[in-house]
């Protein structure tokens, strides 16, 4: 399984470490989040490494449908009613921010980068667009309302933002990490007061960024409760209508599309992991029903963390941890999370103030509907009594027949069938 990201790339390649070392800043993870709070940082002048387990982009990053923008499925509304106006115009103005940053970016780093319109769509619900379309009103963005779009299905209606983007992933990672101080086969094995052990080598590091997708420490900032994983799936069709736009349904078990180069990104098929779900049969169904004569190219899949509240998690990585900080919880929308975590992180790290800061803050509330459905979740799948068990708390594993994996319905760990590592946040292979 490898996604349209891949085909023709080149990968740059980095050493092991096998040394002690000392820096200001460490960051753990190679994706897309690393590789920018390391830019970041670095042009701010601080000295930086970063640390991949596996090689850089090979997780998460490869696998997304690489939409950037700050159009995040219906949450605006919500977000108004749970929060205030304000506070969710500073959540759409650090959105619209992570955009100009790529967009000045782009022109260093060539990477397809191309302006969108976007678009979320209802199939049966006009109310919650119009809805959405007003608390975009109320925090100053001019939204449009659609009761057509260029999509092979009638919708109810639409939301659309004009100037958005979308890009190649991996061409704008390879092309930043470049310029940067990465280790990769390198696997962070435990993380100390001021120094962090791997394999063949110590670093000693006053502040150390976590930005491994899902954090992988326990014992500290209750992320295993604060998250879970959704796995969902892309069919890359040639031969198939194009759709001018990136558009992404309100149902989180709707459908999604966007253009590249003449192939068709057809996302959806979604489930927690560990879950049943759509998966490509459903994806297959809707080609083989709405675009008879295309050919499918590429298949692949990705998972996303999900939050109690649909923000993430950026900053200090618990109360009890001052130099210790985390980026995590993308909510499906990981381009514009990822630069606007760089961004704050880079304040944090230098002791300045950042206005969105306390939007995205770890320490926030975790008093939401979702945190009762996790805490069922593991304590089922903990209590299960079957075999094989997930080395990161122990739950119960459940084969996923579609990707010929071992999912975990609690926090979202996947093994192959050998039982290795595929997905975080276990750090070891799958228990015999």
């Amino acid at each position: 399984m490898k996604s349209i990201w891949n085909e023709g790339i080149n990968r740059p390649d980095f050493g092991k470490l096998d040394h002690d070392i000392k820096t200001d800043v460490l960051i753990i993870g190679g994706g897309i989040t690393g590789i920018l709070c390391a830019h970041m940082i670095k042009n701010a002048g601080i000295d930086c490494v970063l640390l991949e387990a596996d090689k850089i982009c090979s997780g998460i990053t490869q696998n997304t449908t690489a939409k950037i923008t700050a159009q995040h499925g219906l949450i605006y509304d919500k977000m108004i009613k749970r929060f205030g106006a304000e506070y969710t115009r500073l959540y759409f103005e650090a959105q619209c921010e992570a955009l100009e940053q790529y967009r000045m970016m782009s022109e260093q780093f060539l990477c397809d980068f191309c302006e969108q319109d976007s678009f979320v769509y209802s199939t049966d619900d006009c109310n919650k667009i119009e809805s959405e379309v007003k608390a975009f009103e109320k925090i100053g963005c001019q939204p449009e309302f659609f009761d057509n779009v260029s999509l092979p299905i009638d919708i109810a209606g639409a939301v659309g933002i004009k100037n958005q983007a979308q890009f190649h992933p991996l061409k704008f990672c390879f092309g930043v990490a470049k310029e940067l101080p990465i280790f990769e086969k390198t696997k962070v094995l435990e993380i100390g007061k001021n120094e962090v052990k791997t394999e063949k080598g110590k670093i000693k590091a006053e502040k150390v960024i976590v930005a491994t997708h899902f954090p992988f420490l326990n014992k500290h900032g209750s992320y295993f409760l604060k998250m879970y994983q959704h796995r969902s799936y892309v069919l890359a069709l040639e031969n198939a209508q194009k759709v001018c736009g990136m558009y992404v349904d309100a149902d989180d078990k709707g459908m999604s599309f966007r253009d590249y180069k003449g192939v068709l990104l057809l996302g959806g098929g979604g489930h927690r992991t560990g879950k049943k779900g759509g998966n490509w049969n459903e994806l297959l169904a809707f080609a083989k029903k709405h675009y008879p004569q295309a050919k499918e190219l590429y298949r692949f899949a990705t998972q996303d963390c999900m939050t109690l509240d649909d923000i993430p998690y950026i900053g200090q990585y618990s109360k009890k941890t001052p130099n210790l900080y985390v980026a995590a919880g993308f909510n499906k929308w990981g381009m514009t999370s990822a630069m606007t975590a760089a961004m704050i992180l880079k304040d944090l790290i230098q002791g300045k103030e950042n206005k969105y800061a306390h939007v995205f803050s770890p320490q926030r509330s975790i008093l939401r509907p979702q945190l009762a459905v996790n805490t069922f979740e593991t304590l089922v799948n903990f209590l299960t009594p079957t075999a094989p068990r997930c080395p990161h708390m122990g739950c119960a594993l459940k084969y996923n027949p579609h990707e010929h994996s071992w999912d975990c319905p609690c926090h979202g760990s996947r093994f192959d069938k050998n039982g290795e590592l595929i997905d975080n946040p276990s750090s070891d292979d799958m228990k015999k």
